[in-house]
């Protein structure tokens, strides 16, 4: 560990090879948080995290999960919601919660997987419900979650369950989220089965590829992170009040899924590949990840 702060404290003097080094690199080298008050910086797919706490690995009602990846680290009140949530999933028929990934120690862009998650406030949490809290580190890396999600992307499979919806409307409930992301088929079909006069908090589920084995829950800036950005609304009824179960979310099984096809006399210009969250360099990152990443 000394060597490599030694390693980093070096690439981040004046001077030196800064713009060549590559941030996912250094902050997957990290085992360990920065010793700082607790901090979001930067967005959630551009920025680190000071002063983050380790998801115990078991607890009375959760699992963190993929223990070998060392990406149970999160804002403390990130941890703090998954405890709640997991308690939560207790009401609702489950023993209780298997987590996934959540952030690197100190946060930072991922040598793999996520464009997120970067900031602490970004938790993966597995449809599969929990029916042991006993699971050996080595069960944990080989068991899997479940689909929810058709392979047609269409509709949910019969893995999906009241206790599915209720233990994420309780998460959109909690004024701590921002947002939840789903595969499009659990938002079409939490739309259709809401029974409450009142779905407003269906705004917060959003729909998105990639998330049929897991629902992804983002929290808002929690109070002194100054330097974090919450991300914009995008959908335009949740300034109306509106739950987002409109033509808009239609597009996902309709034009996504059979996308107009291209004029093949029309000749497309070479696009570049836009640069992602494993291209970044310190440079791109809020200048305070540079103490992050060099604090012992």
């Amino acid at each position: 560990m000394v060597r490599t702060l030694l390693l980093i404290a070096a690439l981040l003097a004046p001077g030196t090879a800064l713009a060549e080094a590559k941030a996912n690199q250094l902050f997957g080298a990290m085992k360990t948080a920065s010793r700082h008050q607790p901090a979001a910086i930067g967005s959630y797919a551009k920025g680190c995290a000071a002063g983050l706490v380790q998801l115990p690995e078991t607890g009375p009602t959760w699992q963190a999960m993929r223990l070998s990846r060392n990406r149970n680290w999160g804002h403390p009140e990130m941890i703090r919601f998954l405890q709640d949530l997991s308690a939560e999933a207790t009401r609702n028929g489950w023993r209780g919660l298997y987590i996934g990934d959540i952030s690197q120690p100190r946060g930072g862009p991922m040598t793999s997987g996520h464009a997120s998650h970067q900031i602490g406030l970004d938790a993966d949490i597995w449809m599969l419900p929990a029916t042991r809290l006993n699971l050996s580190r080595a069960e944990r890396e080989k068991i899997s979650s479940i689909p929810v999600r058709s392979a047609d992307q269409r509709s949910v499979t019969s893995h999906w369950s009241a206790a599915h919806q209720a233990i994420m409307r309780a998460a959109a409930l909690d004024d701590r989220v921002d947002r939840i992301f789903v595969a499009a088929a659990v938002k079409i079909e939490m739309c259709k089965t809401a029974t409450s006069t009142d779905t407003r908090w269906l705004q917060k589920i959003r729909p998105i590829y990639g998330h049929d084995t897991h629902f992804h829950v983002r929290l808002k800036c929690p109070a002194g992170s100054a330097g974090c950005e919450t991300q914009s609304p995008t959908v335009a009824q949740l300034s109306k009040g509106g739950n987002g179960c409109d033509d808009t979310l239609m597009w996902w099984v309709t034009e996504y899924l059979n996308p107009p096809k291209a004029d093949p006399k029309k000749k497309k210009d070479p696009q570049p590949r836009p640069r992602g969250p494993r291209d970044y360099t310190m440079a791109d990152l809020p200048a305070q990840c540079a103490t992050v990443l060099s604090s012992q």
